[in-house]
């Protein structure tokens, strides 16, 4: 079962998450195959999209946050789009859409940024949204301050977060057709409470950025983990191995699983927003409107009288006759 658990180092201001994902990250890769015409990703996608999951739980059970964490990755190569979203129950869901062959041992630079135009989004959107509100997204380049290519998502992620709390993290990600993985370690804020939103920006953490010796010896330990270590491991062994002499307060485990918000009504709304006559076009030339699914592969089909209901005010619309008792 895919497990989540959160913890701090007694009297330092260092706390930790790890996560494993199983269940919920097999069913990511069941569902992608269920896709029509689309079939599995490649290696190198697969351990891409594998660490955005383990990536976008890890941030989103360390913000406090009612709404979906959206954990976006585009750019200009054969990977044109990957996105791993994040409920506040740590339900999620990834897909990702790749145009042409992703070259064999491909990394982050050859799958998204050939051109140097790639950029990771994340993106906090509200659960309860006030008339006229927008998500908050925040989005970085992938590259560095001197504009070299990052090798690795946990690199922009660091990067990212750097940026946005302005705050030391720490991140090892490892995923492959089991698991998929992740470890964060983080300073903790000098005062109040940073967050991806960027709502508290403190002039002390910036001070602090670097220097804390504390933090600086816990994310030593936690680079030496070894995806290998990280994927094979259970967490009670990973925190005992590489936090042996340290106090490490643990809280309640979380359970990670996949789930996919798509409906049928979401699918309606987006027909509409097509408009009528590209509708009725569409039915014209295929006697029907199908939709898939991209994150869980269901198909929502529509025929005439659905699609011409869409445009239907219900106050036009005939009354359904009564069953025959």
């Amino acid at each position: 079962m895919s497990e989540l658990h959160k913890f701090l180092f007694d009297g330092l201001p260092v706390r930790g998450i790890i996560v494993r994902l199983t269940d919920a990250w097999t069913e990511v890769l069941q569902r992608r195959q269920l896709n029509t015409g689309t079939g599995p990703w490649a290696p190198e996608v697969a351990e891409l999209m594998g660490q955005m999951a383990a990536a976008g739980a890890l941030m989103q059970s360390n913000i406090k946050f009612n709404g979906a964490l959206v954990l976006q990755i585009f750019g200009d190569g054969p990977v044109k789009v990957a996105v791993a979203e994040v409920q506040p129950d740590l339900s999620l869901r990834a897909t990702a859409k790749v145009v042409g062959d992703v070259p064999a041992g491909a990394r982050l630079p050859q799958m998204v940024n050939v051109g140097n135009q790639g950029r990771c989004a994340i993106t906090l959107d509200p659960r309860d949204k006030f008339p006229g509100q927008q998500p908050y997204q925040g989005v970085v380049p992938l590259h560095g301050d001197r504009l070299e290519k990052l090798e690795r998502l946990s690199e922009v992620l660091e990067h990212y977060m750097l940026q946005s709390e302005q705050l030391d993290t720490k991140l090892i990600l490892a995923a492959d057709e089991k698991v998929a993985a992740g470890l964060l370690i983080q300073r903790l804020p000098v005062e109040g409470e940073g967050n991806l939103a960027g709502s508290f920006v403190s002039s002390a953490n910036e001070d602090a950025i670097g220097v804390n010796e504390d933090y600086n010896r816990i994310a030593t330990l936690a680079a030496s983990l070894t995806a290998q270590e990280l994927l094979e491991l259970d967490v009670d062994t990973v925190l005992r191995r590489l936090f042996w002499d340290e106090k490490v307060l643990r809280f309640a485990p979380q359970t990670p699983r996949f789930a996919c918000s798509c409906s049928r009504d979401r699918v309606s709304s987006m027909i509409r927003s097509l408009g009528q006559r590209e509708a009725e076009d569409i039915v014209a030339e295929r006697g029907d409107i199908e939709v898939g699914c991209d994150f869980c592969g269901h198909q929502y089909r529509f025929d005439a009288v659905d699609a011409a209901r869409l445009f239907t005010s219900p106050g036009d619309q005939p009354p359904v006759p009564r069953a025959v008792q």
